[in-house]
């Protein structure tokens, strides 16, 4: 996936292009830039603003557009009416998502729009957004309205949303019961999207939610979805947020997150995987991923609810938490301590003629019988450690398979196991 950010430069990396790049590369994906404009800022203060040339602007969006297929587009700073002319012309007819986070000042206290472009703005820039995220300062300024009892966040996100905007959320639109409430306005519905207040000064969050959105929207689709994404690694960044220089704090995007965000991503690559729902068991499935060497299940990220089906369809019925899962965490728990490097695996439904493609495919694969177990292991309730290990005592090669075939009133299984997420979905794809 190549996300681009069209936007200005922070020297101190706390916002702007260098947070985007960074928020990118954690989400594993590779990040294009077009910088606006120059500025010059720290934790402390702001300084000078120093817009780009129309030249270089559009030399670099010719760049790009002749090198890279761009998957998202996210628009931040354009700081005057050129600039904000030229972006227009270069992407009104493209069709592909588009975020915009209308930046207008910074924390430390610096304009980050020309007054006099604020119409442009709303005129050429607005009219392009997939979704919009202004703040409650900033939709505000953008419709000239404050945001009270009489004008509520649905009265102030419509006025946006006529605009040009197709979707609309305002953040921190209510602040309660340390609780901090966005306010979302999509074409045909509306809803907030409630979570924890964090009481820390930070510079970045902003950058952060938006590259988020656009990231969790273009792998999505589904805009409820990507905002509930986006809030969650917008917190956990402030969260993480750290004093590297004299004045506010810098954002910082938790690294173990990234653990989550793979498996996230595998998940979202199972679903679209054509007729998957034949290859979900009646247990469902769990997917699981591990940090390096767990000691137990609770260093095992899974989902607290299972893979299920609908129909024709697969779904994640529940979210993603280290010791979400049982019985597959436990047979990837089983397996590690013997093959460090296997640190993910999921659970698929027994079907003969995908042992048979198996077979084919020389893969690595190893079969245990239930019938064998012990009765103290039986009466124990969960066998899947007695299982594994037996099915591997005198293996010599990591599983890339392992299966059973079921007793009474336990269900036949195939476990996948692979050393990440996405290794996992490559064996599925193979052997389904």
């Amino acid at each position: 996936m190549n996300l681009l950010s069209i936007g200005g430069s922070d020297p101190s990396s706390g916002a702007g292009i260098q947070s985007d790049i960074k928020t990118f590369s954690t989400l594993d994906v590779h990040g294009l830039t077009i910088i606006t404009t120059i500025t010059g800022q720290n934790t402390t203060n702001f300084g000078m603003v120093e817009p780009v040339s129309k030249k270089i602007l559009q030399n670099q969006w010719e760049s790009i557009i002749s090198d890279f297929k761009i998957d998202g587009i996210k628009i931040g700073m354009v700081y005057n009416s050129e600039i904000i002319k030229t972006v227009y012309q270069n992407l009104k007819k493209l069709n592909i998502p588009i975020v915009v986070d209308p930046v207008i000042k910074s924390t430390t206290g610096g304009m980050l729009i020309k007054k006099s472009a604020i119409s442009d703005f709303k005129k050429f820039i607005i009219p392009l957004a997939t979704i919009i995220t202004p703040n409650r300062f900033e939709a505000e300024i953008l419709t000239k309205t404050k945001i009270n009892s009489k004008n509520t966040p649905e009265k102030i996100a419509k006025m946006i949303q006529r605009m040009g905007a197709k979707n609309v959320v305002i953040t921190g639109v209510e602040i309660k019961n340390k609780k901090v409430s966005d306010f979302v306005l999509e074409k045909n519905k509306k809803y907030y999207i409630v979570d924890e207040k964090i009481s820390k000064m930070n510079r970045g969050s902003g950058c952060i939610h938006s590259a988020a959105v656009l990231y969790s929207i273009v792998k999505n689709k589904n805009i409820k979805k990507s905002l509930e994404f986006s809030k969650k690694i917008t917190l956990n960044s402030i969260k993480n947020s750290k004093k590297v220089g004299k004045g506010i704090e810098i954002t910082n995007v938790d690294k173990q997150d990234k653990l989550k965000i793979k498996l996230l991503n595998s998940i979202n690559e199972l679903i679209k995987i054509k007729k998957i729902y034949q290859n979900i068991p009646e247990c469902q499935t769990n997917f699981v991923y591990s940090k390096q060497k767990p000691k137990s299940i609770n260093e095992i990220l899974g989902i607290s609810g299972r893979i299920v089906k609908a129909g024709e369809k697969v779904i994640m019925a529940g979210d993603l938490a280290y010791g979400g899962s049982k019985h597959v965490a436990t047979a990837l728990l089983t397996i590690n301590k013997k093959y460090s490097k296997i640190q993910s695996a999921i659970n698929l439904k027994y079907r003969k003629e995908t042992i048979t493609k198996i077979k084919k495919l020389k893969l690595t694969t190893y079969d245990y019988d239930r019938n064998q177990e012990p009765k103290n292991v039986k009466n124990k309730g969960s066998t899947i450690e007695w299982g594994i290990k037996n099915a591997i005592k005198n293996s010599k090669k990591p599983p890339d398979i392992i299966y059973h075939k079921g007793d009474f009133g336990k269900e036949p299984m195939i476990i996948v196991f692979g050393e990440t997420p996405d290794i996992v979905i490559k064996k599925i794809l193979k052997m389904i």
